[in-house]
């Protein structure tokens, strides 16, 4: 395992995971219900920056590895899935979204461990629609954890829910589109 600065960030977003968690296991008297909702988005804001920052310097020190490459997308699995276990857990996501979600990124990992095992893994590289699913679930669950009003503008709830209801049809679109690629080229 190359220890270099991309590696470290990745692992630091793995760090934030039981921060995120335990944030809303702190008792009221020392952080209230509020500021566990503002804290646990703040950490997961910064663990959704350190997804970017680490694929930067990764390229822009040409520091990329093996390593990284398996460790980053695992990271960005964990953190959402833990945010989305969360939100479950204080009634904030339907259970069938947060299934849809965590579903969908078990079984594309698994798809593409196979496809790398048979030597197809450019089949399932990722593609715009995954992009696209990633960037609304990195809007939509900040919205779910932070729970309030958005600078006093307006009821972020209709935007949180369409968003999220946005991020789970995106991540079956998603879905299909990496099967579509896979299954062909795995089959023939």
């Amino acid at each position: 395992m190359p220890l270099n600065a991309p590696n470290v960030i990745t692992w630091l977003r793995i760090l934030l995971i039981p921060l995120l968690i335990a944030v809303f296991y702190l008792p009221d008297a020392w952080l209230s219900p509020f500021g566990k909702n503002v804290s646990a988005c703040a950490i997961f804001i910064v663990a959704a920056l350190s997804d970017w920052l680490d694929g930067y310097l990764a390229r822009a020190l040409n520091q990329t590895s093996a390593f990284g490459a398996f460790l980053d997308p695992v990271a960005d699995k964990l953190v959402v899935a833990a945010a989305l276990v969360m939100l479950l857990n204080l009634d904030r996501v339907e259970p069938v979204i947060a299934l849809i979600i965590i579903g969908r990124e078990i079984a594309i990992s698994a798809l593409r461990e196979w496809m790398a095992r048979i030597g197809k893994s450019a089949s399932v590289a990722v593609a715009y629609v995954g992009k696209v699913k990633t960037a609304s679930q990195m809007v939509a669950i900040p919205l779910l954890l932070f729970h309030g009003d958005v600078l006093d503008l307006f009821n972020a709830q209709r935007l949180r829910t369409i968003l999220i209801y946005v991020a789970a049809v995106l991540t079956v679109v998603s879905m299909v589109h990496y099967l579509r690629r896979a299954l062909p080229r795995a089959m023939g």
